[in-house]
């Protein structure tokens, strides 16, 4: 009985000593991951950092950040880059985000996401917006990326007859519609085509506006709404969006109605919109961001399509140009502008 008490104590002190190495070896773990840096997030955006559209989504993203338990100045740091529309510009703050090593990159549209792409392709990227990511060469598909990049597509081309349909509402007498696109960009030709394959159901003629430049946008606006009984279709790109004020400005001194693709253009002034809301894809990218930062592979978070799409109408543009929209029509509208 002796024998066996003895051992037991041996084994008991063998135990807490166990226990005593382990519980020391505690505060030395958790130092060690406290020493651990904050997790880096770039952005690169094609705008000006006083462009209140994109406030509001780059503050979108973050709150979302925080409901996974990013906290900025915490466990996550954050470098904005303000790269304004200028290609040159955003070519170079897309090297400058690379060279900084960041654990993932956000990147808005194929304007960001194609430099960015260029500048690395072992940095995951994540972009909340983009038209045709397959045709752009960014992913293989949209169910398997495959590669460092994933994110949220802007539209599904059958937007477009969406589109036509909303002009055609808004100008009853609609004959014929020119549809101002940015020539050479994957998604323009599947943007056109949709839209042109519900002209002859609404029995609207649809003609292709190029344009490349601010010129060709001034001449081509004017020459189109000299016409009778036209209106004109935005559709998504770079350029558009560059020059998001003259197209305004040239549709209202035209009184030529017109439909954009995204809503900032008629909060600007325009007339109607339809489209994802962008601001809702901001909070889905982070979701994307935290999974990224949690350990996945973008190769394997498949591209998604948006899940809200608002109608936007600006009443006090309608009534300047001389429109009147139906009750029926305003009854369906997310948000009027008055």
């Amino acid at each position: 009985m002796c024998g066996l008490s003895l051992g037991v104590a041996m084994r008991r002190r063998d135990f807490i000593k166990i226990v005593a190495g382990s519980t020391a070896l505690w505060p030395i773990t958790a130092s060690a991951q406290q020493n651990v840096g904050p997790r880096h997030i770039g952005i690169l955006l094609p705008a000006n950092a006083s462009d209140m559209k994109f406030q509001i989504q780059v503050q979108a993203f973050e709150q979302e950040l925080k409901n996974f338990g990013w906290l900025i100045g915490q466990n996550v740091e954050i470098e904005v880059r303000w790269a304004t529309a200028d290609p040159a510009e955003i070519r170079r703050n897309a090297a400058e985000l690379a060279a900084l090593k960041p654990d993932v990159i956000l990147a808005h549209g194929s304007s960001a996401v194609g430099p960015m792409q260029q500048a690395t392709n072992t940095i995951p990227i994540v972009f909340p917006v983009s038209g045709d990511p397959v045709a752009a060469g960014f992913v293989e598909s949209l169910a398997r990326p495959g590669g460092n990049i994933t994110g949220f597509a802007l539209f599904e081309y059958s937007i477009g007859a969406k589109w036509l349909e909303l002009l055609k509402q808004m100008v009853p007498r609609l004959m014929q519609a020119a549809v101002l696109q940015q020539p050479g960009l994957p998604g323009a030709l599947g943007q056109f085509g949709a839209i042109q394959s519900a002209g002859p159901t609404l029995g609207v003629e649809v003609k292709p506006l190029n344009v490349r430049d601010a010129n060709t946008i001034e001449t081509g606006v004017s020459s189109f709404a000299r016409g009778q009984n036209g209106g004109m279709i935005v559709v998504g790109g770079p350029l558009p969006q560059r020059h998001r004020d003259l197209i305004i400005a040239l549709t209202a001194r035209n009184k030529l109605p017109t439909v954009y693709f995204e809503r900032s253009f008629v909060t600007a002034g325009g007339l109607v919109s339809y489209g994802a809301n962008e601001t809702d894809q901001y909070r889905r990218t982070a979701n994307y961001v935290d999974r990224i930062l949690r350990g996945e592979k973008p190769a394997d978070l498949p591209v998604q399509a948006p899940t809200k799409y608002e109608l936007v109408i600006n009443l006090k543009t309608a009534k300047a140009i001389g429109l009147a929209v139906s009750p029926a029509l305003l009854a369906t509208a997310d948000v009027v502008l008055e």
